[in-house]
């Protein structure tokens, strides 16, 4: 099943890989097998057909658009479990499988099979989430299938821009979200790992259009070509303010920005500031740290303000929170904010029902959505980061 799944892929479109794994599952005694795939926020599980288009119904006539809150296929969606749907222990039933890309969570696998195929279930999964990776970023067809309404321009510009959503080692695990993800315009985050040291941003560009996702592009676009040759972070935000100053003009686009380097072996994050929200750690599920450092000014100002480096000790298990302002100051009808007592408490008491990081950082959009009533008039972006240390050295997402 697998070595001819994976031959018969290399010249496979996106479109072929329905009816390719729907045969190729045969040769391991599965039937019918259906590939349910997230959509960019996370609410829903849609089919993919094969065809280009979303489909009405799947092939029994159920609905092909699933919920995420409210269904089995969600439920094992949130806590990445197989879940059987139907059927008895040693009979033939229909499972749900997540679809994982290393610990991504791309959507759900829903498999005809008796439970004596699990393995070969899990192996399927996973190579469907490699060959769904590999295709979607030329596929117009994904991109129409994980949307559920049209996207504004900047939002199509950051998208293009920004790495996977999550990312875990033995060492760590990094989760991201951004909203309003359908207009989202000046903010954007990074992340990378060269050796032992992971490299971690976020910042947030003045204004909410295209002038402001332009500018954010700009600017994480230049700090990777930065640390790719070796510069120190205070120098690599310093090269973005001259990147921006040639490119805008002197203090007419300007971006805040957290730049964080994470040594995964001693868990010493070493930051600087320029002109954002600090940093939050959780630390043992119970209490914060908000990591103080003297901000320099916005990137993109040229006020001449030095730019400090400062360096804190992590605990095994801290989480690092990097925000922009519209997740703290999201309004409700009457005005009020939701602040960052709210969202640091969401954090922890979601660390305390055991989550994965990845459903943490979904449930505390939702939340903010709600708090909004749907609708954010500012970027909400979230960049968290946990580190496991040498004693946990386990994957949060299995």
């Amino acid at each position: 099943m697998l070595t001819g799944l994976l031959e018969a892929s290399h010249l496979t479109a996106l479109e072929q890989v329905p009816g390719l794994v729907g045969e190729h599952a045969a040769y391991a005694g599965l039937g019918e097998v259906l590939i349910y795939l997230a959509d960019l926020q996370q609410e829903v599980l849609r089919l993919l057909t094969g065809h280009g288009e979303k489909a009405r119904k799947d092939a029994c006539g159920e609905p092909s658009e699933l919920r995420i809150d409210g269904t089995l296929a969600g439920r094992g969606f949130q806590e990445t479990r197989v879940l059987l749907q139907n059927g008895a222990e040693g009979k033939a039933g229909q499972w749900w499988v997540p679809i994982l890309d290393g610990t991504e969570r791309l959507g759900m696998l829903r498999v005809s099979a008796p439970a004596g195929e699990m393995e070969a279930m899990r192996a399927l999964a996973s190579l469907v989430a490699l060959l769904v990776v590999s295709k979607r970023s030329h596929s117009d067809s994904y991109a129409r299938l994980v949307r559920t309404r049209p996207m504004h321009v900047a939002a199509e510009m950051q998208w293009k821009l920004m790495p996977p959503l999550t990312f875990a080692s033995t060492e760590m695990v990094i989760a991201a979200a951004m909203e309003p993800a359908y207009e989202v315009g000046g903010d954007a985050f990074d992340y990378a790992i060269a050796g032992d040291v992971a490299h971690l941003g976020i910042f947030d560009a003045m204004g909410h259009d295209v002038s402001a996702g332009l500018t954010a592009s700009l600017a994480v676009a230049g700090c990777r070509n930065n640390r790719r040759q070796g510069v120190d972070l205070a120098t690599n935000t310093e090269k973005v303010e001259k990147t921006l100053i040639n490119e805008f003009g002197r203090s007419t686009r300007y971006v805040t920005a957290i730049l964080a380097d994470l040594n995964t072996t001693t868990g010493v994050l070493t930051w600087v500031n320029r002109g954002h929200h600090p940093p939050v750690v959780i630390r043992g599920g119970r209490w914060t740290v908000s990591l103080v450092c003297r901000p320099a000014h916005p990137m993109g100002l040229a006020l001449g303000l030095p730019v400090t480096v400062c360096r804190e000790q992590l605990q095994p298990g801290d989480r690092v929170l990097l925000y922009t302002d519209g997740i703290t100051e999201a309004r409700c009808a009457s005005g009020r904010e939701f602040g960052l007592n709210r969202f640091v408490d969401f954090i922890i008491r979601h660390t305390a029902d055991g989550l994965p990081v990845p459903e943490t950082l979904r449930r505390l959009i939702r939340s903010v959505l709600e708090y909004h009533n749907g609708e954010l008039q500012d970027d909400a972006t979230v960049l968290l980061t946990e580190w496991h240390g040498t004693a946990q050295r386990r994957l949060t997402l299995t």
